[in-house]
């Protein structure tokens, strides 16, 4: 096992090699983790993240391979993380980055990386996150991130990214009035793939009427929507320009530095949180707790009462 400062000095360098290491270690959780993160993290924060999300079977995986060829174009690095459903039997990503990503699997400028969910509902793992700051660190100077296929409620992904896409079809159209609450709150761009298929026009006015909703809303950034036939690769330099203009707006306004300063907060937390559950559940605990439950079983005792012994053992020296 190569040293740390060996592997963050190679992954600095942009040694691809050492990166696909350092990111398979923070998706393992291996020990070494924390010391490559905290050891790259003042490296971070120079490259633009772009969330690619939206329901199972839109075109995701189509629509961030052909951005990553358009960016390829402009002599970027390009970094691609694709969180897929994780295996019941391997706890691995069910489907493989070379399937999802043939156009530019071959491309030296371009990282691609498919990641499991790990149990995540939020269409986001954790570890990938982490990957994404390791790809930062390794000069990629666009993070593509596509999520697993989610629903209204799973919008972690607006927690790591600075401009999010949103991909529909034609056949949402009736489901978007019950996605307000979800998927259409963190939309920065609307995307309506399969836009020749029956029933694009009135999805995509269905948008624009929630949307009009939200213009007194105090947002600046008004969100923009547009048709692609991504399988065609009709109207993806469209969605580029789009965000570029989202990426311009946030760099000369202060919502850039505000979104950024939000999600360090956000990610403190799961830090935190994440921590606090290893310290906590130690073999002593885990076993008193195993005692316990035929006790709730039988309803001589609570599981108030078990939380209660449980957070007070915590505070014991």
């Amino acid at each position: 096992m190569i040293s740390t400062y060996n592997m963050v000095d190679r992954i600095l360098h942009g040694d691809v090699r050492a990166v696909a290491q350092a990111i398979s270690i923070v998706e393992n959780d291996a020990k070494e983790s924390t010391d490559i993160l905290r050891a790259l993290f003042p490296r971070t924060g120079n490259a633009y993240r772009i969330g690619i999300t939206g329901p199972p079977g839109v075109g995701k995986s189509t629509l961030t391979n052909l951005l990553a060829k358009i960016y390829r174009t402009q002599k970027c690095k390009v970094g691609i993380i694709a969180v897929d459903p994780t295996s019941p039997f391997t706890g691995g990503a069910l489907l493989g980055d070379r399937v999802r990503m043939s156009d530019v699997e071959a491309d030296e400028g371009v990282f691609i990386r498919s990641m499991a969910s790990r149990g995540s509902h939020g269409g986001l793992c954790r570890s990938a996150k982490e990957a994404a700051d390791i790809l930062d660190a390794a000069g990629y100077s666009i993070i593509l991130m596509e999520t697993v296929g989610v629903g209204q409620s799973e919008i972690d992904i607006i927690r790591a990214v600075d401009t999010t896409v949103v991909v529909l079809v034609p056949e949402s159209g009736d489901g978007i009035q019950a996605m307000k609450a979800g998927l259409m709150e963190i939309a920065d761009l609307f995307v309506m793939n399969k836009a020749d298929r029956p029933g694009a026009d009135q999805a995509m006015a269905s948008i624009e009427f929630i949307l009009g909703l939200r213009l007194n809303s105090g947002k600046d950034w008004q969100v923009r929507v547009t048709k692609t036939q991504a399988f065609e690769s009709i109207g993806i330099a469209e969605v580029a320009a789009m965000i570029e203009q989202h990426r311009r707006y946030l760099q000369t306004s202060n919502a850039f530095v505000e979104r950024r300063k939000i999600q360090l907060k956000q990610r403190i937390h799961e830090i935190i949180n994440e921590q606090l559950q290893t310290d906590f559940w130690t073999s002593e605990r885990t076993a008193w707790l195993k005692e316990q439950i035929e006790k709730v079983l039988s309803r001589s005792i609570t599981p108030y009462d078990v939380v209660q012994e449980l957070i007070g053992s915590s505070k014991q020296p």
